[in-house]
């Protein structure tokens, strides 16, 4: 019981520390500003499409905190195919962090 409900309060400092702004659940890209290219990152059931974000690294990481993929991204236009169960992520490349739903 112990464990699951300091599991439960990590998930949810994970999630509140994550600025609102950049917290969505949807199919639509996310912009990192600053940067002459855009780095964007499409969910499409369980594919991630990444965009402008070459030699970076793309980190997925459970509400647990548990890492689940890390990849660098090799080319301007990357997809990558999530075998993990339905539910929420975190998906982080360069300063761009997502909250994510595969559903």
């Amino acid at each position: 019981m112990m464990k699951r409900l300091l599991t439960m309060a990590f998930a949810a400092v994970l999630v509140l520390s994550v600025p609102m702004s950049i917290m969505a659940i949807s199919n639509e890209p996310l912009y990192e500003q600053g940067n002459d290219k855009e780095v964007t990152i499409v969910v499409q059931q369980s594919s991630l499409f990444v965009n402008n974000a070459q030699g970076q690294v793309l980190e997925v990481v459970s509400l647990t905190g548990k890492q689940i993929v890390k990849v660098k991204i090799d080319s301007p236009a990357q997809r990558i195919e999530l075998n993990v169960p339905k539910g929420c992520y975190i998906v982080k490349v360069g300063k761009v962090v997502r909250k994510i739903a595969i559903q």
